[in-house]
């Protein structure tokens, strides 16, 4: 009888090692990220191309802590839905996230304005409005199947200081519940603005995953080079944290992809320093056939 062999042979042990190198060396996927709903243009989870070589976020738009009648008024942290609910609703939501196994959906909360006026961060105090504010938006984020949240406030009627608890207790006591997996924030280049995300991100930056830094803030006409200089300005201010690069759908402002975003991100990408890539918005890109979120991907899915 031949003595046994316990030993693998060369072969199969050169497989397991090349194959063990494999998985521990393969590039986690990059990032695109998409604002959706704000508009109510009528645009569907399903009218966006999602390429399966990417980490995909859809960001409804928006959650608002104010009510919901014809001039709405603050709610102190007792949020309401806001964005176009009749097509993104919770079925839509469940349907696009089973079709496609790299999406995941969040919300935003604040944004800009509602019903012609400015949406205003305006707490009656930080215990009742993080109370209210968990409770509000785990009960619509359990009830929609999302994901995540992103903050969004662009105005302000609290100091920074009170913002930075509001905000930071509110997202550590959702991750730590488990209700969500993922925190970004929107600043963008305002003074006002500046000082109450560099704060929040100052204590609570452990906790954030994500940087939406609205580029196209900036005005229009902006070139490569500048692009790259407010891109690394940004980057050394939120020190340590994930900037993703962005573009809006119609121009308006920043680096448009017709004018040079996407070699920028090139420039980013071999210097290692793309994250990721959002859009604001698909309703507005929907008239445009959704071709520069399919570009958008297809940078991202390329190997470094």
């Amino acid at each position: 009888m031949a003595p046994s062999n316990s030993f693998l042979s060369t072969p199969a042990l050169i497989l397991i090692v090349a194959l063990a190198f494999g998985a521990s060396s393969a590039s986690p996927k990059q990032l695109f990220r998409e604002y959706i709903g704000a508009e109510f243009k009528d645009v569907h989870f399903s009218d966006v191309p999602i390429n399966p070589a990417v980490d995909f976020h859809f960001l409804l738009s928006f959650a608002i802590d104010y009510d919901t009648s014809g001039t709405p008024t603050p709610t102190n942290g007792k949020f309401n839905v806001f964005w176009d609910s009749d097509n993104l609703n919770p079925s839509q939501v469940s349907s696009i996230k089973s079709r496609n196994s790299n999406t995941k959906v969040g919300l935003s909360l604040g944004g800009d304005s509602v019903s012609g006026g400015y949406v205003y961060f305006t707490p009656d105090s930080v215990d009742s409005w993080v109370s209210n504010a968990v409770a509000s938006l785990t009960s619509i984020i359990k009830q929609y199947n999302l994901d995540g949240i992103d903050i969004d406030y662009e105005h302000f009627k609290a100091d920074p200081e009170t913002f930075t608890e509001c905000i930071g207790r509110l997202i550590t006591t959702l991750k730590n519940n488990g209700v969500i997996s993922f925190v970004s924030i929107a600043p963008f280049d305002d003074d006002q603005v500046q000082s109450h995300y560099l704060a929040l991100w100052k204590k609570y930056g452990h906790l954030i995953d994500y940087i939406n830094f609205q580029f196209y803030a900036y005005d229009q006409g902006m070139t490569v080079d500048q692009f790259l200089e407010y891109f690394n300005e940004q980057s050394k201010k939120y020190d340590g944290g994930k900037v993703l690069a962005s573009f809006i759908s119609d121009g308006s402002g920043g680096l448009s992809p017709a004018d040079g975003f996407f070699t920028a991100c090139s420039t980013l990408k071999s210097q290692g320093k793309l994250h990721g890539i959002f859009v604001w918005s698909a309703d507005d890109s929907k008239a445009e056939g959704f071709k520069y979120e399919e570009q958008s991907q297809e940078m991202l899915a390329l190997p470094h």
